[in-house]
C-alpha cells in the first residue's frame, strides 16, 4: 500500500482529496466535524515534511451549479479551527484564480479549493477537468474514503496524471487496514453483526464475508425475513416476502462455511410503529397479528453478549432495533455495551455504515470501539469484495 509515509513532501505541493461533506445547520455552521479532524494526521505529516497542502472536496449536491449554500467558504473557519492552521480559500477549483492561489502557496500553508461539484465534470469523471486539477500540485493524495467508491474526476481519474507521486492518506490507509482485519488478517473468532431493515441491501456483504467469519448475528428488521422463512409467525413485522427463499439459501451457505448464525429468539413488539405504541415482549417465532417486532428482547441481548465476549474480531453494520425511538433502543444499546466490553478485553471492533455510526456517536460509544469507519457506501462496497475506483487508481 503506497501511503504518504513512503514520501517526503519537502517543497512539494500535495493535492489532497478529502471528504468534507459535513452536516451543517440552518446558519451553515458545521454540526459534526469528524470528517475534518479525521484528515489531520495526513495534513500534519505533509506540513512537517516542509510541504504545502491543497485540499479539494465536494459538499452537498449542487449538481454542477454554483450555489452559495454549498460554497466551502462557509466551512473555512471550522477547518482552520480543527486543523489548527489558518486556511487560505479560493472561490474556484480550476481556472486562473485557483492556479494563481496554488502557485503562491508556500511550504507550511494550506489552501482549500471551492466545491468540486460546482462542475458537472467532477461527477462525470471528466479527463480534461481532472487534468486541470492535477496541474495545481506535485503529488496526489487520496484521503477521502467516503468517496472512494465513486469514479469521479478528483477521486480516481486525477491519479492517472501522477504516475509515481500518488498515495493513500493516513485515514484511507487506516480504513483499508481495518477492513482487511475483518476479512483477512483478524484474530479468530470473527463475529459479524448485520442489522438494518432489509436483507436485499446486505446480500452481497453476507456472501462475501461468510468465508471470513465464524459467527454471524442477524438483527434488526431484516431478521424477520429469516424468521418467516423458517416458519415463524411474525405478525405485522417488516418482511421482504420475495426474499424468503434467499434467506434459506444464506442459512444453507453459512452451514457450508461452518458459520454459526444467531437470530434473535425474542423481541420487543409494538402495536404500531411509534415510540408511544403499546409494547410487550414476545417469542420472535410467535408474534401476534397486529403487532410488529421493534427491538431485540432480553434473551437475545444475553445470547449476543455471550458471542461477542468470546470474539476477537468484530464487525458491526446496522442497528438491531429502532434505536431512534427511545422505547426501542435498549437492544442496540446493549449491543453497543457488549462490543465496548469485548474491545476492552482486547478484541478488534470495526463499526461502519450510516446508522451504526450515527448510533455510536449519539450514544457515546465512538471511543469505546477500535475503529469507526468514515465511509458508509465505500465501506459496504469494500465488504462486498468490490475494488473501489479511488483505491484502484492509487494501486495502478
Amino acid at each position: 500500500m503506497k501511503t504518504i509515509s513512503d514520501f517526503n513532501f519537502k517543497d512539494k505541493k500535495a493535492l489532497v482529496r478529502v471528504d468534507f461533506n459535513v452536516p451543517q445547520d440552518d446558519q451553515l455552521k458545521v454540526t459534526d466535524n469528524t470528517r475534518i479532524s479525521a484528515v489531520k494526521p495526513t495534513v500534519e505529516k505533509i506540513l512537517k515534511d516542509g510541504g504545502s497542502v491543497i485540499l479539494m472536496t465536494h459538499l452537498g449536491r449542487p449538481k454542477g451549479e454554483v450555489k452559495d449554500e454549498f460554497s466551502l467558504k462557509h466551512i473555512v473557519e471550522e477547518v482552520s479551527n480543527v486543523l489548527g492552521h489558518q486556511i487560505k480559500f479560493v472561490e474556484e477549483s480550476i481556472g486562473e484564480k485557483a492556479e494563481q492561489a496554488a502557485a503562491d502557496l508556500q511550504p507550511g500553508e494550506i489552501l482549500l479549493l471551492e466545491n468540486l461539484r460546482f462542475h458537472n465534470e467532477e461527477e462525470k469523471g471528466d479527463e480534461a477537468f481532472a487534468e486541470k486539477l492535477s496541474k495545481l500540485g506535485d503529488a496526489y493524495v487520496n484521503d477521502a474514503f467516503g468517496t472512494a467508491h465513486r469514479a469521479h474526476a478528483s477521486t480516481a481519474v486525477i491519479a492517472n496524471y501522477f504516475t509515481s507521486t500518488k498515495f493513500f492518506g493516513l485515514l484511507m490507509a487506516n480504513e483499508l487496514k481495518a477492513i482487511d482485519k475483518v476479512l483477512k488478517s483478524g484474530e479468530k473468532p470473527v463475529t459479524a453483526i448485520l442489522g438494518g431493515s432489509k436483507v436485499s441491501t446486505k446480500i452481497t456483504i453476507i456472501e462475501n464475508i461468510l468465508p471470513a467469519v465464524d459467527n454471524l448475528i442477524i438483527g434488526g428488521g431484516m431478521a424477520f425475513t429469516f424468521i418467516k422463512a423458517l416458519g415463524g409467525k411474525i405478525g405485522n413485522s417488516l418482511v421482504e416476502e420475495d426474499k424468503l427463499p434467499l434467506a434459506l439459501e444464506i442459512l444453507g451457505k453459512a452451514k457450508e462455511h461452518n458459520v454459526k448464525v444467531y437470530l434473535p429468539s425474542d423481541t420487543v413488539i409494538a402495536d404500531s410503529f411509534s415510540n408511544e405504541a403499546e409494547r410487550k415482549e414476545a417469542d420472535i417465532y410467535e408474534i401476534p397479528e397486529g403487532w410488529m417486532g421493534m427491538d431485540a428482547g432480553p434473551k437475545s441481548r444475553e445470547q449476543f453478549n455471550d458471542v461477542l465476549l468470546n470474539s476477537r474480531t468484530i464487525l458491526w453494520n446496522g442497528p438491531i432495533g429502532v434505536f431512534e425511538m427511545s422505547n426501542f433502543s435498549a437492544g442496540t444499546v446493549a449491543l453497543g455495551e457488549s462490543i465496548a466490553e469485548a474491545t476492552k478485553l482486547g478484541a478488534f471492533s470495526l463499526v461502519g455504515g450510516g446508522d451504526s455510526v450515527a448510533f455510536v456517536k449519539q450514544f457515546g460509544y465512538a471511543d469505546k470501539v477500535s475503529y469507526v469507519s468514515t465511509g458508509g457506501g465505500a465501506m459496504l462496497e469494500s465488504l462486498e469484495g468490490l475494488e473501489l475506483p479511488g483505491i484502484a487508481a492509487i494501486n495502478k
